[in-house]
Parts: C-alpha cells; structure tokens; sequence
C-alpha cells in the first residue's frame, strides 16, 4: 500500500507540476522573448508622412498597461562628422534601453545632455571610443544647418543596423532637427500572438493615421516554440499519468493476492460482492486523496524548481490545479483499482480455504 501510494503522490507530483508549468510557460518565454526586442511597431498609414504624438499617445492606450515592457519613439535624419553621412536617431532612450536589451553597449548609456551613442560601424569609421568626442553637422527641418559637439557614453554592438545609427535623446534631437513626429515607435509587449493581433485590429480601427505591425519572426517565432513546448509538456504528463495507473493497479493486484484467504473468510461469513468491492475501492480512493494533497504540494515545489532553473524567475501557483489534482487523482486510482477489485470479487471461498 505505500508503494501504491507512493506512486500516487510522484504521479500527481508530476502532473501538478507539469500542469503549473504549462501554464506559466506563456508568461515565462514571453519574458524571454522580450530580449529580442520589439513585437510591434507603429508608423504612419500613409495619410500622414509621420506619426504624430497624439495619434501615438492614443495608440498606447490599447496596450496592456500591465504587459508593457517598453515603447521607444523614433526619428531619423541624415548628417555628417567629418563631412562623412551618418544616420542619427532621437529616442527615449530609457524606453529604447527597455523596448531593445539585446544592445551590448561599450560604455554607458547617455546620462546627460550632449552625450550619444554611437554604432560599431561608425565607431570603426571615424576611430572612436567610449569618452571621445566628435562634431555632428546637418540641416533643420526648416533648411537651416546646425553644429554640435558631441560626446561618446558608449558604443553599441548587435550585429544589425542599429550599427550604423548614432542615437541621441529625443530632447538633443529637437534642439538640432527642431520638434516633429516620429518616425517609428518600437514596442515590446509581453502577449501572445493572438493578443497582439487584438491590438493591432483595435488600434487600426479607432486610431486613424496610425499602422499597427507584428514584427513577424519575433512574434511567429514565440508561437511556435510556446506549442511544441506545451506540446511537449501535455506529452510527458499523459504519459506519467498512464505508468501511475499501472503501478497502482499492479500494487493493487499484488494486494488482493496477498489477501485473498481474508476476502476468501469475508465471502463465507457472508460478506457479498458489493461490500468486497467498496472496501477495495475504498482504500484507493484514500491512496488517491492523501497522494493527490501531497502531490499538490510537492508539485509546486517542482515547477519552482524548474521555473528558477530554467527561466531564472519564480512562478505563480494556480489555485485551480489543487482540486484538479485531486480529482485526477481520485480517477487514477479508480481506473487503476477496477481489475484488481473484478480479481477480488472472482475469489471462491470453497477453493480458498481449502488453501487451493
């Protein structure tokens, strides 16, 4: 009996367990998946060539405030150092170091006005290192060229575009290019595929002017490994659920054989069928609820361990698993007890005691 129930409770462990991390997966890769930066953005739909602050600030309203990890505005415009033509870009920086933590910056982020950072290729260009100094030279929106110093808080490393960009505080950015709209806003949402969809139809629809888009090989990328990874999960639980079955059923069979010249005694006293049947039932049903409450708790402490180890964060108990658990629980060792009762209820008395 306490193999029975030791069976029991790793079965509903197991599934506890698994069952907590199936659902928290979601919540977990999409944190992890937020380090490969934005989700969706937001440009112009083409009735306006940029995207105004109000048309954004409105946009954001149908984000999850909750889910938010970051929102980076963006404006762009052409300019020289060394009459050699770079890109700079005026950000949010705060909300950029947010939206995109894939950035492996050599040096610092800007802290104060007149700092920038600068890409790896115009680093290489114009040979400069974090704590120099250049001279940044272009045109205003209104035709009229501007100069500025400039110093280097860091540059910047991530193998892409952003390279070749030279990014500056928005509030830097105006004081050269003069006060716009932006460009592109960058956004990084912790949601599923199917939540994002929701807000780029509620954003196309009561938003005029701005286009919502999924960065596809992000968002299509998180999808699919969230269902192989579930997929895997539901898997491995169906199958721990199949081999706690039998173990129970073939400890069961082993118990009614050792008791065979008992129910053997019970039959000749008179004892029928039916009070055969609930004494065996009886027990494992009880073998079911002590094994599903202390699969419950051992449960949780193994999707801990798995959520810390493997996403580096806690996870969350879901207080529906408890009764779900029992339940399971409680049906496993039903299923498992119903050929080792039949076996019970076949036994003659006659033959029995005859010790045949």
């Amino acid at each position: 009996m306490f193999v029975a129930l030791l069976a029991v409770a790793i079965g509903a462990t197991v599934l506890s367990g698994l069952v907590t991390v199936y659902y928290d997966i979601p919540r977990q890769m999409g944190q992890e998946f937020r380090s490969y930066g934005a989700n969706l953005i937001l440009v112009s739909s083409g009735d306006q060539p940029t995207l105004s602050i109000d048309a954004t600030e409105r946009a954001k309203q149908y984000f999850p405030a909750e889910n938010v990890v970051g929102v980076a505005p963006y404006r762009y415009k052409a300019a020289k150092i060394n009459e050699q033509p770079f890109m700079m870009a005026g950000t949010d920086l705060a909300e950029a170091k947010k939206a995109s933590p894939y950035w492996f910056v050599n040096g610092k982020w800007p802290e104060s006005d007149g700092e920038a950072l600068i890409g790896q290729q115009v680093a290489d260009t114009i040979h400069l290192l974090p704590g120099g100094a250049f001279t940044l030279t272009g045109a205003n929106i209104d035709g009229k060229s501007f100069t500025r110093d400039f110093s280097v808080s860091g540059i910047i490393q991530t193998g892409g575009t952003e390279e070749a960009f030279i990014f500056m505080s928005l509030a830097d950015f105006d004081s050269l290019v003069g006060a716009g709209a932006f460009d592109v806003v960058e956004c990084s949402i912790s949601a599923t595929e199917t939540e994002l969809n929701n807000i780029v139809t509620q954003i196309t629809d009561n938003v005029p002017g701005v286009a919502p888009r999924l960065v596809k090989r992000v968002t299509q990328s998180e999808g699919t490994v969230l269902a192989k990874l579930q997929a895997l999960v539901y898997l491995v639980t169906v199958v721990v659920l199949l081999l706690t079955m039998i173990c129970v059923a073939t400890t069961m069979m082993a118990v009614v054989a050792e008791r065979r010249q008992e129910i053997g005694l019970k039959k000749a006293l008179g004892a029928g069928n039916k009070s055969i049947i609930n004494e065996f039932l009886g027990e494992g049903i009880f073998l079911g609820g002590l094994g599903g409450l202390l699969g419950v708790a051992l449960g949780f402490v193994f999707a801990q361990i798995v959520s810390v180890n493997v996403f580096h964060r806690s996870i969350t108990l879901q207080p529906i698993l408890i009764p779900a658990t029992l339940i399971m629980s409680f049906v496993i060792t039903g299923l498992a007890c119903l050929v080792p009762v039949r076996s019970a209820t076949d036994v003659d008395p006659a033959i029995v005691l005859r010790g045949e």
